[in-house]
Parts: structure tokens; sequence; C-alpha cells
């Protein structure tokens, strides 16, 4: 695509940059696929092989899959607290085990 003003193609592509990133944010991730990548991204650094570019795109992505794992999370329990309500009260309780009634 041919951009007739000069002046606005920086501003036209880094729009198009944005939106293209707002899509992706958009679509569900898969919570086990983005963790597993994210261990093999970090076993991959820990080894010590990479160069700094290498490292540092890694470390790039390591966030994003971080950020998208703790959305999953948050939305997981958004969504069992919404399953648990009752009369729009929390109807959640203390989980006691055995060993603390025996404790008592």
């Amino acid at each position: 695509m041919r951009i007739a003003n000069a002046n606005i193609a920086p501003f036209y592509y880094i729009s198009l940059r944005v939106i293209k990133s707002v899509a992706k944010k958009e679509t569900p991730i898969n919570f086990e696929k983005s963790l597993a990548e994210l261990e093999a991204l970090v076993e991959k650094m820990e080894q010590g092989n990479l160069s700094l570019e290498e490292s540092l795109k890694s470390f790039e992505r390591g966030i994003v899959l971080t950020k998208a794992c703790q959305q999953a999370l948050s939305e997981a329990e958004q969504k069992i607290q919404i399953l648990l309500e009752k009369d729009g009260k929390p109807a959640l309780q203390d989980y006691i085990t055995d060993d603390d009634n025996n404790s008592e």
C-alpha cells in the first residue's frame, strides 16, 4: 500500500502495528502451551549458550508469556468466583484438612 503523504507514513505503520498487536491479544491463549514454552525458554537461557541478542529476544518473549499466563490465571480465578457465588454473596469457605481438625 502506498501512502500519498510521506509525513503521515510513520504514524500509519505504527498504527498498523498497534492494531495487529491488539488483535493478537484478543485471541485466547492456551495456558498449557504458553507455560510449556516459557519453561523451555527458561531452560534454554539457563544453559548460557545464547548470544546477547538471542538472550534479549528470549527474555522479551518470556515476559510476554508470563503476562499472558498471569492473565489466564486471573481470568480463571474470576470465573471460579462467579460460579461459586450464591445470591450475589461469595460462597467461598476456608479449606480445612484433616490435619487442621486434629490440631484443634
